[in-house]
């Protein structure tokens, strides 16, 4: 069972280790994504080698018994040194001066990074005191160590200096970014560095407790490596969010503008650029790019037909709506999708009032502080587009129609 949650998970993260690879070659000067993917490919390979076959296999293959906690180790301190790099970068200020100081800390911090872990491993190296595979106790099986404990001190100092700084630092940066993705990856990434830090924890007590002749293996070996799992995971999460979270949203908006944008499009056909009606294989391909054109081409719908609405349809469709005790928000949906309705079904015939409106769309739409608020107004507008309400407000303006030219 273990074998295949660990290789899972391994496998995912490798899946964003190439993603974050492929974005950094187009982008070579963005520093932060390329420490990114070098973190991730160490949690990565942190989630291989946890797999307690491909961990055996390894020391099998190279013949020296838990050698595979030294590379799973090592993962972890690739993630660590690219963790403070990361924290020099965010704290050294602007400038050329601040980013020549920063890449100086930098190279000395990654120095430090590897000799102290050169030690470590000289100290697995002279101490391991048996060819016994311990995949899952490796810290409580060789509590009484010196050699092994030296690398297990410095391997969780290091790792735990590194979360302590990051898990400071994302939440203040996720601050000054504003609501975004970005903001809540950092968010989620601070959260899986301070579940790092309860693993960290749990290691050192299960060390003090094995020596004072307390041992509790369910600390080191249960509650750790899950906390060490879990936290893992969130760390994946932070970094992927902020390249799959606007791709998600952009995928909900899609599902819901879709519906109204085909209904709009057949009768105005017109409006669609070529491309618009992508017919391509991949269906999570140019999500916003499809995205923004559907909304673009409704829009241009909707300019092209306020000389076939009513100029007083809008009111009237406020005046029956408020009637059922509908919020701002859904009022504006409302209207504008009457409005669209009975635009595309007076052009339809023909038909051009003697007074149009000055606009079929709403205020609250039209003028949205932000893209996500204009895609959010006309979703609704596409949710309520065929609902009842629409149809009795349509019904009341072609009754009226009807009277004026009887």
């Amino acid at each position: 069972m273990f074998d295949v949650v660990y290789l899972c998970f391994a496998a995912a993260a490798w899946a964003l280790v190439a993603y974050k690879a492929v974005a950094w070659f187009r982008d070579r000067r963005n520093t932060d994504l390329g420490l990114a993917c070098l973190m991730t490919g160490g949690v990565a390979t942190v989630f291989l080698f946890s797999a307690p076959s491909l961990y055996r296999g390894f020391d099998r293959l190279v013949g020296v018994a838990n050698l595979a906690m030294v590379f799973l180790y090592s993962s972890v301190m690739v993630f660590a040194a690219g963790a403070l790099v990361l924290l020099l970068r965010w704290t050294t200020g602007e400038g050329e001066a601040a980013r020549a100081r920063a890449r100086s800390r930098a190279r000395a911090v990654v120095a430090a990074v590897a000799f102290l872990w050169a030690v470590a491993v000289t100290g697995f190296a002279v101490g391991r005191p048996d060819a016994v595979e311990h995949p899952r106790d490796f810290s409580t099986a060789y509590a009484d160590a010196p050699g092994v404990m030296v690398f297990l001190v410095l391997y969780l100092a290091i790792f735990g200096a590194s979360l302590a700084g990051l898990g400071t630092l994302c939440p203040r940066y996720a601050a000054r970014v504003g609501a975004s993705w970005l903001a809540r990856g950092l968010r989620v990434l601070a959260a899986g560095c301070w579940l790092g830090l309860l693993y960290c924890a749990c290691k050192v007590i299960g060390f003090v407790l094995s020596w004072t002749g307390h041992p509790a293996p369910w600390l080191s070996n249960g509650v750790a490596p899950l906390s060490a799992s879990v936290a893992a995971i969130l760390v994946l999460v932070g970094f992927s969010l902020p390249a799959a979270g606007p791709r998600a949203a952009a995928w909900r908006r899609l599902r819901r503008l879709t519906p109204l944008w085909r209904t709009v499009t057949a009768q105005a056909p017109e409006v669609t650029m070529d491309g618009s009606r992508w017919t391509g294989r991949w269906p999570f391909a140019d999500l916003e790019w499809r995205a923004n054109r559907q909304m673009a081409e409704i829009r241009d719908v909707q300019r092209g037909l306020r000389r076939h609405v009513e100029s007083d349809a809008i009111d009237i469709v406020l005046e029956r709506a408020r009637a059922v005790s509908l919020d701002d928000r859904q009022l504006a949906a409302v209207a504008e999708a009457a409005a669209l309705r009975r635009g595309l079904e007076n052009r339809a015939v023909g038909h051009v009032p003697d007074h149009g409106a000055d606009s079929v769309v709403v205020a609250e739409g039209r003028q949205a502080a932000r893209l996500s608020s204009e895609y959010e107004h006309l979703a609704l507008v596409a949710d309520v587009y065929r609902s009842p309400l629409i149809e009795t407000v349509l019904t009341e303006l072609r009754q009226r129609s009807a009277t004026a030219h009887s």
